[in-house]
Order: structure tokens, then C-alpha cells, then sequence
């Protein structure tokens, strides 16, 4: 029986204001875990990290998410592709790693894939009865590039990702996220539930009493979030200083993002693409997460920070982006405790959802919203 039967999602889906949070059983069940994987992971678009991590034509990426292994890589003509990451003669794994190449070749029996998943060499192969390469390439995945991110899906039938991203190019317009260059892109895991680690970059409310010391005091009450028809939620606020280095780095700051004007030059934009990409739009730097579950206590992380190319350009990046770096990790430093406590907790067999402080976490509700309705179908 699926375990989902027994527990009550409809509290989730309320308005912020009336909702409740997710209940602690969907972040402690391995049966629950499983069913997000088949049910969230493999039917809905992925944000899988910036579109810059694919250099030019042959640039790959294996990704090892969710219990699925995949080749994500440029074509001839740039095109991003995704592949099961299995040869189509024994499934032998093709690659790891990341780099270039003109082709997959299986370290195994030599089967060679062209860059559009074509099987084009099969060694002695040829005398096989009705063996036909054109039926033997590899399995393909939805894959595009958008607003400067790559996204997967595993659905054929899922509809398309315009849909999914409905109104995300109006609401981010201010910032030129396609030309933002990825500075460093790092993994980690962490002993806490994919979702909370979401959620904990999305909320406002944990800042006095996790980063007192560290960000806290640069952010200001922030803006309503606001109503959107895609599969992501966005809440603006404004920053004393740039949220993009501590409190005491503020003289390290780079110049603001070309271009950038109005409400937008003033604060940071946080936006949760569901299920599992976030990120934070500040006047100088983006960063963004993406959290994949490794089972229901623990999950792997991977972070980027992007930077205009007119800062990265300048003779001092070096020495000032390093503080920008610093002040990513110094918060990792104080989430992840907090997240690992909140694991123990809902460990604890009497955990129960909670209200919602609906000025400071509009996009966990939203997605607590958006969970619920998927796990439910």
C-alpha cells in the first residue's frame, strides 16, 4: 500500500494564511521518498544547474539525480540533449565526470554514439540477424535551455516547459540571467530532507536567529510574493548593502548588474523553480541550488554563483569575488546545523505540520501548495 493514502495532504494546500506545512511523515518516510521520486522527480521539469556548465559543442555532464543516470550535453549544432547515461548493447555506464567529446563510447564492448544519440558503430555487430543500428540508440530525455538554466524532464507526456515556466520571463526581466557567467559550481551533501533545504533558502523568518551575526541585518521586511500561474514561486525584498557578501565584507562589493534599475536595483529576488531549483537574484551576483533526495534524511546539494562578465572582467574579481564565495559557505555554515536539527525533529514520532508565518514564508507555502496537489494525483 502506498503510504500516501494515509496521511492528509489537503491542510497544505489552503491559502498561506490558513495552510499548514508539509506533514514531518514526507520528510522521514522512505516509502514517501520513493513515491516523490516516481512522482515528482520523474513527471515534472528538472532545473539541473546553468546552461554554462555546457561550454560549446561535445561539452557533457553526467548527473546522477534521484536515482537516475543521465548524460546531459551540447549536440553539433549546441543543442542541449539528455541521455541515459546505459550503453544499449549490455548497459554498461557510458561516462563520468564531465568534459568533452565527439561522441559516447562504451568502455565495454565499443559501441559508439554520435552526439545526437545515434548508435553509429557497433563492432561486429553487422553479421547479427536483422540487427539495425538506426533501432539501438540512446534513450532520450526532454532537454532545453532557458533563461540562462538547463531543465530535463523524464515525461514525454508532461506539458511543455514554457508551461511549467508561465510568467518566470516577465517577473525576472530586470535581471539578464542568460549572460550571467558560473563562477564555481560545487556538491555537497547534507544530512537534512531535499525539501527543507529548499525551504530554508526561501524563508526570511529563520534570519535573526540563525545568521544574527552574519546576513541578518541586511535584509530588509520583504515584498508580498507575488501571484503567478507557473511552477514557481518568487518573493522580492530589499537589502541594506548587497545580500551577496557579509555584513562586515560590505566594502568588497562588485558593481551592480549593467542595466539593472528601479525596485530591482535595490534588494535580492528569491524564486523556488518547483521541484527542486532555487535561487537568489541580487543587485551584483545570482546563485542558485538545486537539491536532489539521496533518501529521506539526506540529500545532495549543488550550488553555483553566476557574476555579470562585466565584473568577472575587472583586474580585482579575484580578490572581491573570494568574499563573495566566503559569505556562501559562512551561511552553509549556520543552515546546515539548523536543517540537520530540524531533521531530528522530525524524526520525532509526535512532529506535526505547523502554521505558516505567511509575510516571511509565501514560497514554502506555495510549494507545500504545489507538493500536495502532485502527490496527490
Amino acid at each position: 500500500m502506498n503510504k500516501l493514502i494515509e496521511i492528509d495532504l489537503s491542510n497544505s494546500r489552503l491559502p498561506t494564511d490558513q495552510a499548514v506545512s508539509i506533514p514531518p511523515e514526507c520528510y522521514t518516510s522512505p516509502e514517501i521518498c520513493e513515491a516523490e521520486i516516481a512522482q515528482v522527480f520523474r513527471q515534472n521539469w528538472l532545473g539541473v544547474g546553468r546552461a554554462d556548465m555546457l561550454a560549446g559543442p561535445g561539452s557533457f555532464q553526467t548527473l546522477d539525480i534521484a536515482g537516475q543516470n543521465i548524460i546531459l550535453l551540447r549536440d553539433k549544432e549546441g543543442t542541449p540533449r539528455a541521455f541515459a547515461n546505459t550503453c544499449r548493447h549490455r548497459a554498461a555506464r557510458l561516462v563520468d565526470g564531465a568534459g568533452s567529446c565527439k561522441g559516447l563510447r562504451c568502455p565495454f564492448h565499443s559501441w559508439f554514439y554520435g552526439l545526437d544519440g545515434r548508435l553509429v558503430q557497433a563492432p561486429r555487430m553487422d553479421d547479427v540477424p536483422g540487427f539495425n543500428k538506426a533501432d539501438h540508440g540512446l534513450i532520450s530525455y526532454r532537454a532545453e535551455e532557458r533563461h540562462g538554466f538547463l531543465f530535463i524532464c523524464l515525461n514525454d507526456t508532461a506539458p511543455p516547459l514554457a508551461d511549467h515556466l508561465d510568467g518566470f520571463a516577465e517577473i525576472h526581466a530586470p535581471w539578464p540571467l542568460e549572460t550571467l557567467v558560473s563562477v564555481r559550481r560545487q556538491e555537497i551533501e547534507v544530512d537534512c530532507n531535499w525539501k527543507a533545504f529548499i525551504e530554508v533558502f526561501n524563508e526570511y523568518y529563520h534570519l535573526p536567529f540563525v545568521h544574527p551575526d552574519t546576513v541578518d541585518s541586511l535584509y530588509c521586511p520583504p515584498d508580498p510574493p507575488e501571484e503567478v500561474v507557473g511552477n514557481f514561486a518568487t518573493q522580492f525584498g530589499a537589502t541594506d548593502g548587497t545580500g551577496g557578501l557579509l555584513e562586515d565584507k560590505q566594502d568588497s562589493a562588485l558593481p551592480s548588474i549593467p542595466g539593472l534599475t528601479g525596485r530591482a536595483a535595490s534588494g535580492a529576488r528569491y524564486t523556488w523553480v518547483f521541484p527542486n531549483m532555487t535561487f537568489a537574484a541580487n543587485t551584483d551576483a545570482l546563485w542558485c541550488y538545486e537539491a536532489y533526495p539521496l533518501g529521506p534524511g539526506r540529500c545532495k546539494v549543488i550550488q553555483t554563483a553566476c557574476f555579470p562578465p562585466e565584473s568577472v572582467a575587472l583586474p580585482d574579481f579575484k580578490a572581491k569575488v573570494s568574499d563573495y564565495l566566503d559569505r556562501l559557505d559562512a551561511a552553509l555554515a549556520e543552515d546546515i546545523p539548523a536543517l540537520v536539527n530540524q531533521q531530528n525533529g522530525l524524526d520525532c514520532p509526535d512532529a506535526r505540520p505547523g502554521r505558516f508565518q505567511p509575510a516571511l514564508e509565501p514560497n514554502v507555502a506555495a510549494f507545500a501548495r504545489w507538493y500536495a496537489t502532485r502527490m496527490s494525483e
